[in-house]
């Protein structure tokens, strides 16, 4: 036991000694790099004392030229070092931040979820109170009230679209100033826009509005306040003389009851949204029919339109069915078959989007099922002449699309430079062109050309809101070099005067990092 003791505890003192010995020569070091190399016996400065006697005016010139360029190397890098280190404690604040407003949110919603079941135990206490109360109203009329109450649907706004489409059916009847090609149809908005409703839009906008309804069912409409966003699916409504229905998305929306209503199991009266009017008044029209979503992102879109998006993925648009009652009713609306409303082919829903602080993220589940068109600015004033809107039924509309998507394929040129940016992409940013995107881009490039564009315009507006969207989600500090080479590598395959949408949406990016 003594031997081991004596041992340990030697070996004990000679670890600490070099522990001690480590310290002592790394200071010396240092102090040796620091003081004793300039101001010690044979440091720096006597060798230049000792050099500088035998100098003429050109060293000294040279040698003060020599001093600026190594203080002005020095002074660079310590500004380098310092906005480094500024910008990594002002990434780690921002995700401190997001973290701390996302722990708030979810608290928010939380209660929002209590105050809705509190509202729910309410209007049950008070329904079943009014349902005691009318009971003897009912024995009073010898039964005619309760005789009247099984003859009537539960469904009173959908039976009354019923009996407007059996009163009086809408045909629509195309004269041949209706049958436009696409690029007149875009000439044709924008001079009834602008002549009749005072609205105006550039043609490239109202170009990727066309082709956006050729690739999907649904299209956003984002940008800043007050640039037409609501307006324009407005616009379109009165041209194709079929109004737009506007739905307002309120902040407390979290499921599809908010959409599309729910039967109260009380009165088993079904409470029908307008949204929902609005989708099966669409089953009875043969033109094209649109319904916004105004600020669709003040609640989470995945949350209230998750069961469209689902469903609207299907190949088959016979399978595009929304369960809105788990059984059915003889007195049920006549296109409300089993329970399920078909989502008709001639409708598209449009929603409308803010970036502001006030607003949830469109999720890429979302971005990736949809059409974005950006609209942040105002179209200038355009001296119109008067013009009419057209009657146009959604058969011609879609075979006009149909006309130019079939048998279209990329040019080889625009496939190999898709093919190249793909793989440097996917190099540097870890992100690829999914079947869904080269899907998409095969349906809206052809539509966006018969517009009156180019090949390349399609493709960069498809690349800047398809692909690039998605840097947004990067940590975009660390990579401004490869976003520098991306707009190189967009030069080099496609040319200096194409692809500017890509190139001013990466010059924002470089900006926000």
């Amino acid at each position: 036991m003594n031997g081991f003791a004596q041992y340990y505890v030697t070996f004990l003192g000679d670890l600490w000694n070099n522990i001690v010995e480590w310290f002592q020569n790394h200071i010396a070091i240092i102090v040796e790099v620091f003081y004793g190399d300039w101001a010690g016996a044979g440091g720096y400065f006597q060798k230049l004392g000792a050099a500088i006697g035998s100098w003429n005016a050109l060293d000294y010139i040279a040698f003060i030229l020599v001093l600026i360029i190594d203080l002005a190397f020095v002074f660079l890098l310590v500004v380098l070092l310092v906005q480094l280190v500024r910008r990594y404690i002002k990434f780690n604040k921002r995700e401190i931040d997001k973290d701390s407003l996302i722990e708030e949110v979810s608290l928010l919603n939380q209660k929002v979820v209590e105050l809705i079941d509190e509202k729910n135990k309410i209007l049950a206490m008070r329904v079943s109170q009014i349902g005691a109360g009318t009971q003897g109203a009912v024995d009073y009329d010898g039964g005619s009230s309760k005789k009247k109450a099984e003859n009537e649907s539960r469904f009173s706004k959908l039976i009354k679209v019923d009996q407007e489409a059996a009163e009086n059916p809408r045909i629509t009847v195309m004269n041949q100033s209706d049958m436009l090609d696409l690029s007149d149809l875009c000439d044709r908005f924008i001079n009834y826009s602008a002549s009749q409703l005072k609205l105006f839009y550039k043609k490239e906008i109202i170009a990727r509005w066309f082709a956006g309804l050729a690739t999907s069912k649904v299209l956003i409409l984002e940008g800043i306040s007050g640039t037409g966003k609501t307006s324009l699916p407005y616009a379109m409504g009165k041209f194709f003389n079929n109004p737009t229905s506007i739905i307002s998305v309120q902040p407390s929306w979290r499921d599809r009851s908010e959409l599309l209503g729910y039967l109260n199991e009380f009165t088993k009266r079904f409470n029908e949204t307008d949204f929902l009017k609005a989708v099966y008044a669409s089953s009875y029209s043969d033109t094209i029919n649109l319904i916004v979503l105004d600020e669709m992102n003040l609640a989470r879109i995945e949350y209230y339109f998750a069961e469209f998006l689902s469903v609207m993925e299907m190949p088959d648009p016979s399978e595009w069915k929304i369960d809105i009652v788990p059984i059915s009713d003889v007195t049920d609306p006549k296109n409300l078959i089993n329970g399920k409303i078909l989502i008709p082919q001639n409708l598209w829903f449009i929603g409308t989007a803010n970036k502001d602080d006030s607003t949830f993220t469109i999720t890429d589940k979302v971005y990736d099922r949809a059409v974005a068109i950006a609209i942040n600015k105002k179209a200038d004033f355009i001296d119109a002449p008067y013009t009419d809107n057209v009657n146009m039924t959604f058969e011609y509309l879609d075979d006009l699309f149909k006309r130019y998507q079939n048998g279209f394929n990329l040019s080889e040129v625009a496939t190999q430079a898709f093919n190249t940016l793909d793989q440097f992409i996917q190099e540097k940013f870890k992100i690829a062109f999914g079947n869904r995107i080269m899907k998409q881009i095969k349906l809206f490039v052809p539509v966006y050309m018969a517009c009156g564009f180019s090949e390349f315009d399609g493709l960069d507006y498809m690349l800047t809101f398809k692909i690039l969207r998605k840097f947004e989600m990067l940590n975009l500090t660390f990579l401004k070099k490869e976003l520098d080479e991306l707009i190189l590598m967009l030069d080099r395959l496609f040319g200096k005067e194409q692809f500017l949408v890509s190139k001013e949406f990466i010059a924002d990016l470089k900006k926000m990092a």
